[in-house]
């Protein structure tokens, strides 16, 4: 009789403590968002916010109609100081006047990326790379790999019921979210064996407790230089040449200016042409005002702070909506003009220095924005040497989508004209 007591009491006892666990973690998790909402309550928000959900319910599915949704808000509240929306039981503040940008940079060396509190921001969604069409028999499976994986990650970060792995698993897109996955893993795997330089030096490379990178932190590496180097980038060049497609006299300056860089000659581009190329480098500037190939960035706040003269918690996720923010007409009149002139250094002077971040700001902004830039003019001062550039879309039917990079909905269209006579 013993014995039988002693084997149910077993089971019991792991119940029990499932079941405290389960009670404690609970209370941990309801505490800090009752702690968290009260603190913010002051912070100017969106109307019907519901306990739990907060605003979900209000956001727009599709993507083109969120991100419209998005810049919205931010002139519905242009004159508020700070912007603040709950998706599920996390708080998130939307910066977009410099002022607001400045203060939170300041505190920037106690963030964290918001991808690391979110797990549908893990960099193994993100993934990297313009995993573009290469030219192999893969390519184009491995391009809608990526804007697939771009969609799904952006659909799942509206939806706060499935930020739960299980759930999204068993209900939502998980699955095919893997089958992606591996889709793309196995591109930057493939590319890591053609480049045994970089990959040796990841192999090498120790944090600073002096372990060293696990096969995961360097997939995640080999993922981040992909997505970095490519996509972003690809995205400035297209913006770039709708907007000289459609402003003839833009394009007019630019290719006088390669004209008298080079001449008649096709040699190549080297890094001394570059630093001449100085309307080249306002067109490119202005478009990344315009339509920054990042269009809202996120951190977790690392500690408590003050932004605006709010106080914020611990915890909470500011994003800075770059695409707004550029457009503030205090620092950039007729914001929606195409006007390269307003990058030339006598025309920059006063600008606040956190009113235009196409590369983000603070600590952890791009390390690769100058290399970005250099590519940009590589790249686009070789197609305008040789071609005449026209487009064939109207801003109004681009239809911007603000997904993990900001693409037009259905591309863009342009003609090249080969020109002739370069003199």
């Amino acid at each position: 009789m013993a014995a039988l007591a002693g084997s149910y009491s077993m089971p019991l006892i792991g119940v029990s403590i499932f079941i405290a666990a389960l009670t404690y973690t609970t209370y941990k998790l309801l505490s800090s968002y009752v702690h968290k909402w009260f603190q913010m309550k002051p912070i100017p928000g969106l109307e019907g916010t519901y306990p739990f959900i907060g605003n979900a319910l209000q956001f727009e599915t599709n993507a083109g109609d969120f991100f419209k949704q998005i810049v919205g808000y931010t002139t519905e509240y242009s004159n508020a100081p700070l912007l603040k929306f709950w998706l599920g039981t996390l708080p998130f503040l939307v910066l977009f006047h410099a002022e607001t940008v400045e203060h939170w940079a300041k505190v920037a060396s106690a963030e964290k990326d918001a991808d690391s509190h979110l797990p549908l921001l893990h960099p193994d969604g993100l993934l990297g790379g313009d995993e573009r069409a290469e030219r192999d028999p893969g390519g184009e499976a491995k391009q809608d790999g990526r804007e697939g994986m771009s969609d799904i990650i952006s659909r799942r970060q509206r939806t706060p019921w499935f930020w739960f792995g299980f759930v999204y698993n068993y209900f939502g897109e998980g699955r095919e979210h893997d089958k992606i996955l591996k889709i793309l893993h196995s591109f930057t795997y493939n590319g890591t064996k053609k480049r045994r330089a970089f990959l040796d030096m990841l192999l090498k490379a120790t944090y600073e407790d002096g372990n060293k990178m696990t096969h995961q932190d360097i997939q995640e590496e080999v993922d981040t230089f992909m997505f970095e180097g490519h996509d972003t980038t690809a995205a400035a060049m297209n913006w770039v040449l709708h907007l000289l497609g459609s402003h003839p006299e833009a394009q007019s300056k630019v290719q006088q200016e390669l004209q008298e860089v080079f001449g008649t000659s096709d040699r190549p581009v080297n890094t001394e042409d570059l630093k001449k190329l100085r309307y080249l480098d306002c067109v490119i500037k202005e478009a990344l005002r315009l339509f920054p190939s990042v269009p809202f960035f996120g951190r977790n706040l690392g500690e408590d702070c003050h932004i605006n003269g709010f106080k914020v918690p611990k915890g909470a996720n500011a994003v800075v909506v770059t695409y707004a923010l550029h457009r503030d007409p205090r620092y950039f009149p007729d914001p929606e003009e195409f006007r390269p002139e307003r990058f030339l250094p006598e025309n920059s002077t006063g600008r606040p220095p956190y009113a235009y971040v196409p590369f983000s700001a603070g600590l952890r902004n791009c390390i690769g924005q100058r290399f970005a830039m250099m590519e940009e003019k590589v790249v686009l001062s070789t197609i305008l040497r040789n071609f005449n550039v026209e487009a064939c879309q109207t801003r109004e039917e681009l239809r911007p989508l603000g997904e993990l990079i900001l693409r037009p909905e259905k591309g863009i269209w342009i003609k090249l004209e080969k020109r002739l006579h370069k003199d």
